[in-house]
Formats: structure tokens, C-alpha cells, sequence
């Protein structure tokens, strides 16, 4: 059963579909790294099952080899004891004849046991070897995975390395233009305008009170006049005068 299920794994993995498994995989690295771990793994215990099975079948070849030998010998015996109760017929003594007789006999039926074992053996030897030649393509198969898998990972590894490296770039540049320092330039350059516009309007502001203190100055005159004019009637005078026009008012 154990044989059964080793055999049964590597069929299964030696079928699987790399490429889909990557697709299907939410993080085929780790899938990856978890298939190689599998396949290694495996492949030690394909390796160990299929070394017990040689050396089973090693067994059963040699038991198998013994009986062939041995039912050989116990032919060569028969045969020598026919041969010598045949001389020993010819020569009259027929009992010691038919001793050898039996003995012959006796040699061919333990010839017989050791051929029927040795032909019981063979069929479980055939399969054994079957087993044995599947069992040896389908860790050759696992192998071959292996390597593609240790391929298909290094290959990932320096996608995904070269990926990274892009990102950091791509990262770099829209940083750079975050903070492109012409834009920096064009914000400064309206802070200043705006200090430039405050700096004019606070001395247009100083300019319009400047004018608004002479205004009053001009009433205050005025004023003046006016109570020169009334303490001139409070006395009795006459109005005063108004000055005369300018020449250039003709």
C-alpha cells in the first residue's frame, strides 16, 4: 500500500501543471517555494520506497536464480544415478540398480518442486520490474519537475526583483514631480507679487491720509476766516474785505 501511494503521488505530481498552478496562486512565489519543498520532499520518499522495491525485487531474482540452479542439480543427480543404475543393470546387479534407480527418482521430484517454485517466482518478478521501471520514469519525471520548478522560482524572483526596481524609480520621478522645483518658483513668485501688491496699497492708504490732513488744514483756514469776520461785526466794523481775486481768476 505504502509502494501504491508513493507511485500514486508522483503520477500526481509529476502531472501537474506548473504554469496553472502560478496563475491560480494569490502569491506564487510562496506557492512556489512550497511546491519545491513538496517535490524535494517527495522525491526523498519516492527514492526510499523505490530502493525497497529494488531491493525486494533483487531478493525475488536471487531466490528465483537458486531455484533454477538448484532444480539444474538436482537434474545432473537424477541423471547420475540413472546413468549408474543402467551400468550397474548391465552388469547383473540389479538391486543396487534399482537403488540408484530410486534415487534418480527422488532427484528428478525435488528437480520438479525447485522448477515449479522457480516458475511460481517469475510472474511476481515480471511485475516487480514493472513497477520498478514506472516507479524509476516517474522520479525521473519528479526530477525534471524540480528543476523546472527551481528555474520557474529564480525566474520570479528576478521578475519580481526588476519589478521592484521599476516601482522605486516610477516612485522616484512622480516624487520629482510632486515636488518640481519650477512649481516652487511660480508659488514664491505670488507670494512675493503679494507682498509687492500689500507694500502699494499700504502706501496708497498713506498717500489718501496724507491728502486728508491737508483738506483739514484747508477748512481750519477757512474757519479762521470766518471768525475774523465775525469779531469785526461784534465790534461795530464793517465786514472785512474779501481779498482781492487773483490775477489769474480774470
Amino acid at each position: 500500500m505504502a509502494k501504491q501511494s508513493i507511485f500514486g503521488r508522483i503520477s500526481t505530481l509529476v502531472r501537474a501543471n506548473i504554469n496553472a498552478l502560478i496563475d491560480q496562486a494569490e502569491d506564487p512565489q510562496k506557492m512556489l517555494d512550497q511546491l519545491v519543498r513538496d517535490y524535494t520532499n517527495s522525491i526523498a520518499d519516492a527514492e526510499s520506497a523505490i530502493a525497497e522495491t529494488i531491493g525486494n525485487l533483487r531478493l525475488l531474482e536471487r531466490d528465483h536464480q537458486e531455484d533454477v540452479q538448484a532444480a539444474a542439480e538436482w537434474g545432473n543427480k537424477a541423471l547420475a544415478a540413472s546413468r549408474k543404475a543402467d551400468e550397474l543393470r548391465t552388469q547383473g546387479n540389479t538391486v543396487d540398480a534399482d537403488k540408484f534407480d530410486n534415487l534418480a527418482k527422488i532427484a528428478l521430484q525435488r528437480q520438479i518442486s525447485e522448477e515449479n517454485e522457480a516458475r511460481a517466482i517469475a510472474p511476481t518478478i515480471a511485475t516487480q520490474t514493472e513497477v520498478v521501471d514506472k516507479l524509476k520514469d516517474g522520479l525521473n519525471g519528479m526530477k525534471q519537475k524540480l528543476d523546472q520548478l527551481k528555474s520557474k522560482r529564480s525566474e520570479l524572483l528576478s521578475r519580481a526583483k526588476v519589478a521592484e526596481a521599476q516601482t522605486k524609480v516610477h516612485d522616484a520621478v512622480r516624487s520629482i514631480d510632486v515636488l518640481d522645483p519650477t512649481s516652487e518658483l511660480g508659488r514664491f513668485e505670488d507670494k512675493v507679487r503679494r507682498q509687492e501688491a500689500l507694500a502699494q496699497g499700504k502706501q496708497e492708504l498713506a498717500a489718501s491720509s496724507l491728502d486728508a490732513q491737508f483738506t483739514a488744514l484747508e477748512d481750519v483756514g477757512e474757519l479762521t476766516e470766518v471768525e475774523a469776520r465775525l469779531a469785526a461785526l461784534k465790534t461795530g466794523g464793517s465786514t472785512p474785505q474779501a481779498l482781492p481775486a487773483s490775477p489769474d481768476a480774470v
